[in-house]
């Protein structure tokens, strides 16, 4: 596929690019909206974050943001999507808890390619849920940014309700699809986002699940999410978290004996993983200093329920992947 970005179009890389990007687009989306209603699967990832807010500035009450809490997302996420949404910018957002729908359709499941496709089937019924109980929705907006056009095609697997059934089929709204993923955090910021969700870093589609390696326990799921948590807070405290590109914690459905007060356990292990990476198809492991990485260790097996070691991943990509799954 050709270069579709306006060779005009100046790089975003201050507030002064970003506020007349804004300008820009609020004006775009009125002229192309009217008066009519926009609906949007808000993941509260960076893309679709940013996309929310600058619809809310633009078109204000005629968006609906349907936020789906699977179960499988990180720490804090969906409280932060409704305090940043709900509370603060008055959005119309939608917060449905499919917890338990998503997690009872995963039990047992252990094939990765297997729970993606529930996960993203399951998303898009959930999803269309909520679109049929509106009226007058004519648009659907996306988080598309310009490598997903690129890459994949236009095609935004963890995002993208492209499979909505006929009955809910809407014209496309995508503000920032020629924007590159740093361009679209310099527009969040612009846009008044908190740091901690325009710099967020790479989620995959499926979220926790495929860091939950093998079939989803919600005992082991709920491993990683406080691990997870755990290393985001250290990482952050130590001021790794804006050196290193993508950090995480993966929980395998393997366990081992050890020993706590006195007693014998037989628990999970937590891998620690830390990698930097320019776009994803090579990755080089980040060395972790042994204080940070022995406070990690120390929290974790303090805190987190059914963990009696800690691991660290030090494959670099390739040879291994940087997830588990």
């Amino acid at each position: 596929m050709g270069d579709l970005r306006d060779p005009n179009m100046k790089r975003i890389d201050c507030k002064e690019l970003a506020e007349k990007f804004i300008k820009e687009q609020i004006k775009a989306i009125k002229e192309q909206v009217g008066d009519k209603k926009v609906l949007l699967a808000l993941s509260g990832g960076v893309d679709s974050s940013v996309c929310a807010a600058l619809l809310i500035k633009a078109i204000g009450n005629q968006l609906t943001c349907v936020h789906v809490n699977h179960g499988l997302l990180r720490k804090g996420e969906p409280e932060q999507v409704i305090q940043v949404f709900k509370n603060e910018m008055k959005d119309n957002l939608v917060y449905v808890d499919a917890v338990d729908r998503f997690l009872d359709k995963l039990a047992g499941v252990s094939d990765p390619e297997t729970k993606r496709k529930i996960i993203g089937k399951e998303f898009i019924e959930v999803f269309a849920d909520e679109a049929r109980k509106l009226d007058g929705v004519s648009f659907l907006a996306q988080g598309t940014i310009y490598p997903d056009i690129t890459e994949s095609k236009g095609i935004k697997s963890h995002h993208n309700v492209g499979g909505l059934p006929e009955d809910l089929k809407f014209e496309l709204v995508e503000p920032v699809k020629f924007l590159y993923k740093d361009e679209v955090r310099q527009v969040g910021l612009a846009l008044g986002l908190p740091r901690t969700m325009v710099f967020r870093q790479p989620f995959p589609g499926p979220g926790l699940g495929v860091r939950c390696v093998g079939a989803i326990t919600r005992d082991r799921l709920e491993a990683v999410r406080e691990s997870d948590a755990i290393l985001r807070e250290e990482f952050a405290n130590a001021g790794l978290n804006t050196k290193v590109w993508q950090y995480f914690t993966v929980v395998p459905d393997i366990k081992s004996t050890g020993i706590k007060d006195d007693k014998r356990t037989w628990d999970w292990p937590v891998v620690l993983r830390a990698v930097n990476s320019v776009d994803a198809t090579s990755a080089e492991v980040e060395k972790i200093p042994y204080d940070v990485l022995f406070k990690i260790r120390d929290r974790i097996l303090a805190e987190v329920k059914g963990v009696n070691r800690v691991l660290v991943d030090i494959s670099p990509k390739p040879v291994a992947t940087i997830e588990w799954e």
